[in-house]
């Protein structure tokens, strides 16, 4: 495809023609040769919409009037934030504004050393990396035409996040995600944690309900909880949430069982590489739950931080590795396309960080919304984190724009993609040889840092006189004896008040993010070890087969 290929539509006859002009990496200086000059000053006024690309007839989102709170709704814009926009006025002498002088910013330099593609490991870094130097006044002396430099870094900001920076986030999520309306904006934030929390404070009201994952980011229940609101676990299968058990919680609902909560509208869901299942929705999965969504009308906030995560397929301990994508189009094309992506209603808030593929100390991501929706965000945030950390803006746009660019960045994400493989592949094949099969199942997850291990507790000695809640801590703990720590299926249940029945599974969670291989399978065998300990077991046999629909593996990891 040519860098700003113009693609027709085919389109009924009663429609007009919609043309779509798509944003490649080869397309964006074109772009921006085209764009007024960046404005990059202290506090400078930005947007998306200064970054985007023309929209050539695609539709406006879908006005969410009825779905914002009181809350968002009493907003008002901070009328400092909105004088601002005057400091770039030539010959203005601001006495307006408690911005302080730079002089008094105890910093003159901060030297990075940064991984230059395709070097990216640790050793090749320190051979190969180039320092990239910020002084405080590069901008002025001549020494950065566009980037950020620390007198404008260390001051107040906009919640939207710098223009620097919002451009390449801009740029990246058109040619990621390409969102199919025209209306849509990104704006900053501190992370998905915080960015959940203010759609919660934006969208709910105190006793609504929420749809869930029946296991989810226990982070999101403990966020949701004091907020007044009850998460309500959808059932899960191999690729996450089933269709036609979020559809028939949503025709049945019924208000005497919640409290008279009203049906719940909005989803809260991690679609890729899903914590803590490692689940991971399919296009069609997701096809399914946008017109689900469409059909109830639906508010989606799509948690993605795992979404470049995603890995080749696992193929066994004794086959070849399935080789890497073959360009940054092949790349693109193997992602499993984003509810973004298909979201022509402007339905859906995209969540993304760079916590899981730069790093989390950053503290440092961004939405994607309607224009409506990113307007009332931004109201939140100018009063509670007011814009991210200048210092992580200023280094995130030093490595992504001055150092990478997109084609760079590309190549770092597939760098992740084939690291994250070769671990997931390491557990896997631990599993395969040190867990008791008789008593455990699992699949190889497609994308994230997680595998779901699911306990067959029923074969525990005492599973007729000890609750399944015992019995999981008691795998728990036999764990920590054993020298290994890994994380309870309960803590992430979308209602974790409630006990579980007697018909319900158990899981545990193990991360395969952080540890060396040889920890990983060591960690693996403490692991069966512990295991066959609590169930009395002396040896293994070969791994049954599960219940239809589950994550279940048979002797080699296969699904």
């Amino acid at each position: 495809m040519a860098p700003s290929a113009i693609e027709p539509q085919a389109i009924a006859d009663t429609q007009s023609a919609i043309f779509v002009d798509r944003l490649s990496v080869d397309g964006v200086e074109a772009r921006r040769s085209r764009a007024p000059k960046l404005n990059g000053g202290i506090a400078a006024y930005t947007s998306s919409q200064m970054f985007k690309g023309p929209a050539y007839g695609r539709p406006a989102a879908k006005r969410w009037d009825h779905r914002l709170n009181e809350e968002s709704k009493s907003r008002k814009p901070s009328p400092l934030k909105e004088a601002a926009r005057y400091l770039s006025t030539p010959g203005l002498i601001s006495l307006g504004g408690g911005l302080p002088s730079s002089e008094y910013f105890p910093l003159e330099r901060i030297d990075l050393k940064v991984p230059t593609p395709p070097h990216f490991s640790e050793d090749a870094t320190k051979r190969f990396g180039i320092v990239k130097s910020i002084g405080k006044y590069d901008i002025a002396e001549g020494k950065s035409i566009y980037g950020e430099h620390m007198h404008v870094a260390l001051n107040y900001g906009h919640a939207t996040g710098s223009s620097q920076l919002l451009r390449f986030i801009t740029e990246h999520t058109e040619i990621v995600h390409h969102p199919p309306y025209e209306d849509w904006q990104c704006t900053m934030t501190v992370g998905n944690t915080s960015s959940l929390e203010i759609a919660f404070r934006m969208l709910t009201t105190r006793g609504d309900c929420i749809l869930t994952e029946n296991y989810t980011f226990c982070s999101a229940v403990e966020t949701a909880v004091p907020l007044g609101l009850k998460c309500i676990g959808i059932r899960m299968d191999s690729e996450g949430i089933i269709p036609d058990a979020l559809d028939s919680a949503l025709d049945n609902w019924d208000p005497f069982l919640h409290d008279g909560a009203s049906k719940p509208w909005l989803l809260y869901t991690i679609p890729t590489g899903q914590n803590p299942t490692g689940s991971t929705q399919s296009e069609q999965r997701r096809h399914e739950i946008y017109a689900i969504a469409q059909k109830h009308d639906l508010y989606i906030v799509e948690d993605e931080p795992y979404y470049f995560l995603q890995m080749q397929a696992y193929t066994g301990p004794s086959a070849p590795d399935v080789p890497p994508p073959s360009s940054h189009e092949d790349f693109l094309r193997q992602l499993v396309p984003s509810y973004l992506s298909m979201d022509t209603d402007g339905r859906v808030m995209r969540l993304d960080s760079f916590s899981k593929v730069i790093a989390p100390g950053a503290r440092t991501g961004w939405i994607t919304a309607s224009q409506q929706i990113v307007e009332r965000f931004g109201r939140h945030s100018e009063v509670s984190t007011q814009n991210p950390s200048g210092i992580s803006q200023l280094v995130l746009f030093k490595i992504l724009e001055e150092t990478w660019g997109h084609a760079g960045y590309l190549e770092w994400l597939i760098n992740l993609r084939m690291e994250y493989t070769g671990r997931r592949n390491i557990i896997c094949q631990a599993c395969e040889r040190w867990l008791p099969k008789q008593v455990t199942e699992w699949s190889p997850p497609m994308a994230g840092m997680f595998m779901w291990i699911r306990i067959l507790w029923h074969s525990h000695p005492s599973a007729s006189i000890k609750t399944a809640l015992e019995i999981e801590e008691e795998i728990f703990q036999a764990g920590i004896g054993a020298g290994v720590l890994i994380a309870k299926g309960s803590w992430s249940r979308a209602d974790p008040d409630t006990e579980p029945s007697k018909d319900d599974d158990m899981f545990f969670r193990m991360t395969f993010a952080a540890a060396s291989g040889d920890a990983i399978q060591e960690a693996v065998r403490r692991l069966g070890e512990a295991l066959r300990v609590a169930f009395g077991m002396n040896g293994g046999e070969e791994r049954g087969i599960g219940k239809d629909g589950e994550m279940v593996a048979n002797g080699n990891g296969k699904v």
